[in-house]
């Protein structure tokens, strides 16, 4: 199973930034996606960003040009470098990979964090 370990939450001022890591660690094959979710107080979960084992990377329409994601050499940690932050990115924002157990290298299973708070204050 594959445990993912956020860091890097916090209370900012608007037009400030953030730096949020996601550690993988655990029994693993591959990892296929990791990115990023966020849920904002009384909303459902939504898309952040997201970035492949190939190092092709996707975002959200309201985080591009402010948020970058990226991978490190190992494959195993993600990091979203955050700036420009606005009040409307105060959520808690939860790591996510996509994942195959050695046992079965054809599965493709789902993993979340357990989620870090960003609060962006005017």
């Amino acid at each position: 199973q594959v445990q993912l370990v956020e860091s890097g939450g916090g209370l900012v001022q608007a037009g400030r930034s953030l730096r949020l890591s996601c550690a993988a660690s655990g029994s693993f094959g591959s990892i296929y996606v990791m990115g990023w979710y966020r849920q904002a107080p009384g909303k459902q979960r939504e898309f952040v960003s997201t970035v492949t084992s190939g190092g092709g990377t996707n975002s959200a329409n309201s985080v591009k040009g402010r948020f970058t994601i990226s991978r490190d050499a190992s494959k195993n940690t993600v990091t979203l470098q955050m700036n420009s932050l606005k009040p409307e990115d105060t959520a808690v924002y939860y790591c996510n990979a996509v994942a195959s157990p050695p046992s079965r290298p054809s599965a493709r299973l789902i993993y979340w964090g357990q989620g870090t708070e960003v609060t962006v204050s005017s």
